[in-house]
C-alpha cells in the first residue's frame, strides 16, 4: 500500500506535551467498568491497543457519585478509581501513549436507580425522554435546582477528581461541557433557569463552566487542562439560544488562562460559531468532525477539512473504536472495519471492544459475520 503525505501524521503539540501526529482519540462512553466505577483490566487492553494515536482522550469519568448519567461509566472520586486507572495509563504508556481523562458530571442525565440519589441540575428541569438504569430504560425523574453551596462544592470536586487524574498517571484533563451534560445544561437556556447570578444573559450562562475550568487549572496547572464544547449540539434535549454569542464569550473568559486546548465537538468549518470560536481562541484547538461516512477517504478529508480550517488537531470517536491502528489505516490508505453497534454500550465484555482486529490479524468474512451477529440501529 501507499502510504500518504499529510499534515495528519505531522507531529505536534500541546503546551508541556509532545505528539507524533495530530490524530486524537475522542472520549467514548462504553459502559466496561465494574459497577461502582472502577476501571478494569479489559479497559487497559483496550485503551492501549490505541496507543498510536497521538493523544487519547479517555472516556467521560464522573468526580462524584451524583454526576453517574449511566451503569459501569467510569468514576474517579474514590480511591479505587485512582488504582484502577494506574493500570490504564500505565499499559498505555507502555505501549508509547499519552492519555487525558474527561471529567463528565451528568446533571440531570442520571437516575436515582443508577446512582442512588436525585440527580441535580442548574433548574428542575426533567430530561424529555427516557434513561438507561440497571433496570432498563425508565422515565427520567426531575432533577434537584442546585443550590449556591452545590455549586461550590460541584466545582471542589471537579479540581480533587483532577488531581485524582493526575495521581491515577494521566497527562492531563479534559473538562466536559458538552452533550448535555451539566456544565453544558448551565450553557443552555431551556434548561438554565436560574435568576441569580449563574442563568439569564450570556455572561451568567458560561459562568460555571468558567468556575469548574479555572479551579481545575488553579489544581493542576492550566497546560495540563482541555475544555470540550459542543456548540449548537442538541443532544439530550439541549436547546442553547444565542449559541453564536455563548462560544465567543467563553472562548474569551478563558483564554488568556494557558489551557491546553478547546475541544469543540460536532465541529464544522462552514459555520459561523467555529470561525468565530477560532478566531477568539488563542490556543490548541482540537476539532471533531461530523462523518458523512465512516471511510478512509471520508475520514481524511473531514479531517483534512478541518486543519485547513485552522484546527490543530483532530478527534475521532467511531473510527478508533473499530481500527485499533486506525492511525497505520488512515496512512496507508487501507479500508476501516466497521463499528459494530451492537456491541456498543451497556453489554460489557470484549465483544465489539477488544475484538476489533488489526491490519495484520485480518478475519475472514465468514468470521466478522459470526463475531457479529445481527445488526441493530
Amino acid at each position: 500500500m501507499t502510504q500518504h503525505t499529510t499534515a495528519l501524521f505531522e507531529p505536534a503539540r500541546l503546551p508541556g506535551l509532545d505528539l507524533p501526529n495530530r490524530l486524537v482519540m475522542a472520549p467514548l462512553t462504553r459502559n466496561r467498568a465494574k459497577a461502582d466505577g472502577t476501571p478494569t483490566p479489559l479497559m487497559a487492553t483496550y485503551y492501549a491497543q490505541r496507543a498510536s494515536a497521538g493523544l487519547i482522550i479517555a472516556e467521560a469519568s464522573t468526580p462524584n457519585p451524583v454526576g453517574q448519567t449511566y451503569p459501569n461509566i467510569t468514576a474517579v472520586h474514590g480511591p479505587a478509581h485512582v488504582a484502577g486507572w494506574r493500570q490504564v495509563t500505565d499499559a498505555v504508556r507502555d505501549a508509547g501513549g499519552r492519555m487525558f481523562l474527561q471529567l463528565q458530571h451528568g446533571g440531570r442525565v442520571g437516575h436515582p436507580a443508577t446512582s442512588g440519589l436525585t440527580p441535580v441540575a442548574p433548574s428542575p428541569v426533567a430530561l424529555p425522554e427516557t434513561i438507561f438504569t440497571p433496570d432498563g430504560h425508565r422515565p427520567a425523574v426531575v432533577p434537584r435546582e442546585m443550590t449556591a453551596e452545590d455549586i461550590r462544592t460541584t466545582v471542589t470536586d471537579f479540581a480533587k477528581a483532577a488531581r485524582n487524574a493526575i495521581d491515577a498517571g494521566f497527562e492531563g484533563v479534559e473538562v466536559h461541557s458538552a452533550n448535555g451534560h451539566l456544565l453544558h445544561q448551565f450553557l443552555a437556556a431551556n434548561t438554565n433557569l436560574r435568576t441569580d447570578g449563574y442563568g439569564g444573559p450570556v455572561a451568567a450562562r458560561i459562568r460555571f463552566t468558567a468556575e469548574v475550568t479555572e479551579a481545575v487549572a488553579a489544581e493542576i496547572g492550566a497546560e495540563r487542562v482541555g475544555l470540550r464544547v459542543s456548540p449548537g449540539n442538541t443532544v439530550n434535549g439541549i436547546a442553547e439560544g444565542e449559541t453564536e454569542e455563548l462560544y465567543p464569550a467563553l472562548a474569551e473568559r478563558l483564554g488568556g488562562l494557558g489551557l491546553g486546548y478547546l475541544h469543540l465537538g460536532y465541529a464544522d468549518p462552514e459555520t459561523p460559531v467555529y470561525r468565530k470560536v477560532r478566531a477568539a481562541w488563542p490556543g490548541v484547538i482540537i476539532a471533531n468532525p461530523v462523518l458523512k461516512e465512516i471511510t478512509t477517504e471520508g475520514v481524511r478529508r473531514a479531517s483534512e477539512a478541518l486543519l485547513a480550517a485552522g484546527a490543530d488537531l483532530i478527534a475521532l470517536g467511531r473510527p478508533f473504536l473499530a481500527n485499533p491502528d486506525l492511525v497505520t489505516r488512515l496512512r496507508l490508505g487501507a479500508p476501516l472495519n466497521e463499528v459494530r453497534d451492537r456491541y456498543f454500550m451497556y453489554v460489557g465484555g470484549a465483544a465489539g471492544y477488544t475484538d476489533y482486529p488489526a491490519l495484520d490479524a485480518q478475519p475472514s468474512s465468514d468470521s466478522i459475520v459470526a463475531l457479529d451477529g445481527g445488526r441493530v440501529a
